[in-house]
């Protein structure tokens, strides 16, 4: 159990001691109740220092925990409230504290397509009706990057379902390469979010490679109650550790790839890297950087590397530089004044 943890269980205690007037508490019958408290949670004694309940006494005193408790010392000896009434759990909120949980709710409404949200939803509407009465109504300061327009949203609470309660989908798609829509089995094992866009991964036999379909594809679900669930255990983290989205190119492994960053760019990728492998190779004179991620290169890499325009250099390997180069090419010739599209 975490010391955070701990502490908060003993603040709980020391509060419900002292709520209750019709006993004197010693120091001594405090740290006992805390020891018992913190017992019964973690299923093991835990010594409780002298200290360490007086610096809990002090900490509840003072406005560093918000609490500002009324503990006084009588005869020398024993604590209590001086308010009677006083309780850490009936602490008016503060303006931050509304901030928060008005921004909280506010993002949490953005799931509520999800049935798992289901549970909360009653919750989150007290909760908000409670700020409300505490505050007057404001407009959020935080959004979330959501479109709201993106088809294929609606498929998100039955796929889910689906993948939760194990069941065979028989999915109609139609890809963006494709004429026409094909209809196939499929076992859905995770659902995945990359740049705004939703994907369900799984596989359509045993036999074929884990897909990845956007349901901003897929056309119509159903299911074949009769086909049995492929159980495997597919691991996301480790799938997915040593690429860029979603796409992950079959029997390609990562590879060493070394960029050179522009000055104007590198305080970005330095503050927000572009993979969990980005390493800082070289910090040149005029503030441009060298680094080396170790990804199997895919679309989105290239995607993610091609806007950053000239801001940035493939150094190695060869073949990756020379691909890059060649799509450049091809969009620097789209430019050309003799070429423009009437």
């Amino acid at each position: 159990m975490s010391q955070n943890k701990n502490a908060l269980i003993r603040y709980k205690t020391i509060d419900k001691c002292l709520q209750n007037k019709y006993r004197q508490w010693t120091l001594e019958d405090l740290i006992e109740c805390c020891s018992q408290a913190l017992e019964e949670y973690e299923g093991r004694q835990i010594p409780i220092s002298k200290r360490t309940v007086q610096m809990d006494i002090q900490l509840m005193r003072s406005e560093k925990l918000g609490y500002n408790a009324p503990i006084v010392v009588y005869d020398k000896k024993y604590y209590k409230y001086e308010d009677e009434d006083f309780s850490i759990t009936d602490i008016p909120l503060t303006e931050t504290d509304m901030n928060v949980l008005t921004e909280t709710v506010s993002m949490l409404k953005q799931f509520k397509d999800f049935s798992l949200f289901n549970d909360v939803s009653d919750i989150l509407q007290r909760l908000e009706d409670k700020i409300y009465a505490e505050k007057s109504h404001t407009k959020p300061v935080i959004y979330l990057d959501k479109n709201e327009k993106l088809k294929g949203l609606h498929y998100l609470d039955e796929i889910y379902q689906a993948i939760i309660k194990k069941m065979v989908l028989i999915i109609t798609y139609k890809s963006f390469k494709s004429r026409d829509e094909t209809k196939f089995h499929f076992h859905p094992f995770i659902l995945k979010e990359f740049n705004n866009r939703w994907f369900l991964i799984g596989k359509k036999k045993k036999s074929q490679p884990i897909t990845n379909l956007a349901l901003d594809r897929i056309i119509s679900i159903d299911y074949d109650f009769n086909l049995p669930y492929l159980e495997e255990d597919f691991d996301a983290e480790s799938y997915y550790k040593n690429v860029i989205g979603v796409t992950v190119n079959s029997g390609l492994q990562a590879r060493r790839i070394e960029l050179w960053i522009d000055a104007e760019n590198a305080p970005y990728i330095l503050t927000k890297p572009l993979h969990h492998t980005q390493r800082l190779i070289q910090e040149n004179d005029d503030k441009s950087i060298i680094i080396h991620l170790l990804i199997a290169p895919n679309y989105e890499m290239e995607r993610l590397l091609l806007g950053f325009g000239s801001g940035i250099e493939i150094l190695r390997p060869e073949s990756l530089r020379k691909r890059m180069k060649e799509i450049l090419q091809k969009a620097l010739a789209k430019y050309d004044e003799q070429n423009l599209t009437p």
